[in-house]
């Protein structure tokens, strides 16, 4: 009886934990940055980007920089005034809530003639309350894209809940 209720709290542990583990990196552009003349659109179609995920902007330091905008600020290619532009060139924003995330490059007029700019919708984590399933499934090569790690981590967490079951049951 004490084992079952060990691998519970074990079990309940793991799931509770599991969202922070299954957080993805999305390094925007994949291989080619963030830089001008990219379709950072069409990049981000069929990715799925949930809380607890991390944007990251790789581009040489000093050639860009990352401003997190407003639709006006996406449309208008225009940072807030007074903002604080991410410089390093390795720029890493975790996504802390839902909903939709603009990103523009404030450098010259990078967003305005080269496109360096990014709109995302951030889905809830999985398994809390206000997920919900998306409209239409994404195809496999999409949805695998970026999300490679929560494969590795759901075999995981599966392998050593059942090596639990095997000593507790």
């Amino acid at each position: 009886m004490a084992s079952s209720q060990l691998f519970i709290a074990i079990s309940t542990v793991a799931l509770i934990f599991l969202p922070s583990v299954l957080a993805t990196d999305f390094f925007v552009g994949d291989g080619n940055g963030w830089r001008i003349n990219f379709d950072y659109q069409a990049w981000a179609a069929g990715k799925e980007f949930r809380v607890g995920d991390k944007l990251v902007f790789k581009y040489p330091e000093g050639a860009h920089n990352v401003h997190k905008v407003d639709v006006a600020g996406f449309q208008n290619c225009a940072a807030p005034a007074g903002s604080q532009a991410l410089v390093s060139g390795n720029d890493v924003i975790t996504l802390s809530s839902p909903g939709k995330k603009w990103y523009i490059c404030g450098v010259g007029k990078h967003c305005e003639v080269g496109n360096q700019k990014l709109v995302i919708t951030v889905l809830p984590q999985v398994g809390t309350p206000a997920s919900s399933p998306s409209p239409s499934p994404a195809p496999a090569s999409a949805a695998a894209a970026g999300r490679t790690i929560t494969s590795a981590s759901l075999k995981f967490y599966g392998w050593m809940l059942s090596i639990l079951g095997i000593f507790f049951f």
